[in-house]
């Protein structure tokens, strides 16, 4: 991980390349993060990716609720040669929740942005195949959401009672 000068160096490279991209930075516990805004993060990840950062790690979809903005995206690049690796958060509010897919410069980040969305809602305008990956089609609601309801839905056993009688849900006969 870069340093906290090191951090803030590639901060101001990013910011001088995509002006206007850089919100900030946090230098947390060895981990180096670098706060931009949504629609730019095609354009600061191929800056990133300039620099040395040409893997795409992982893409994750955090949900800071009650906070707005709610949910947030992190990129994770790793630079293979330095051994170092960076972090990229965009935070989107609720009503608002998009950013662009970087699939198209990082087909690593296909079925990962795939599980954002299905999990969080958060949509990637772009993104070549944009279904479900996790949950039926027709599911509503976004189960990774802090406020999606706990309990789950009963399971209903068929293949124990042959004529499809469901009022005995997890009855042994």
């Amino acid at each position: 991980m870069p340093d906290q000068t090191g951090l803030e160096l590639l901060a101001q490279s990013v910011g001088d390349a995509v002006p206007g991209s850089v919100l900030g930075t946090v230098h947390f516990r060895g981990q180096a993060t670098l706060l931009t805004t949504a629609e730019p993060i095609r354009e600061v990840l191929q800056v990133l990716k300039g620099q040395g950062y040409r893997d795409l790690m992982g893409v994750m979809g955090v949900d800071y609720y009650p906070e707005e903005p709610r949910f947030g995206v992190l990129y994770e690049l790793l630079d293979r040669t330095a051994l170092d690796r960076v972090r990229v958060k965009v935070r989107v509010p609720l009503d608002a929740a998009v950013v662009p897919s970087v699939t198209p410069d990082w087909p690593t980040a296909n079925h990962q942005e795939r599980e954002v969305y299905d999990m969080f809602g958060v949509v990637f305008p772009g993104h070549p195949d944009p279904r479900r990956i996790l949950m039926p089609e027709d599911y509503e609601g976004f189960p990774q959401r802090r406020d999606f309801p706990i309990g789950g839905e009963p399971v209903l056993f068929t293949k124990d009672d042959e004529r499809g009688d469901y009022t005995r849900q997890g009855e042994f006969a």
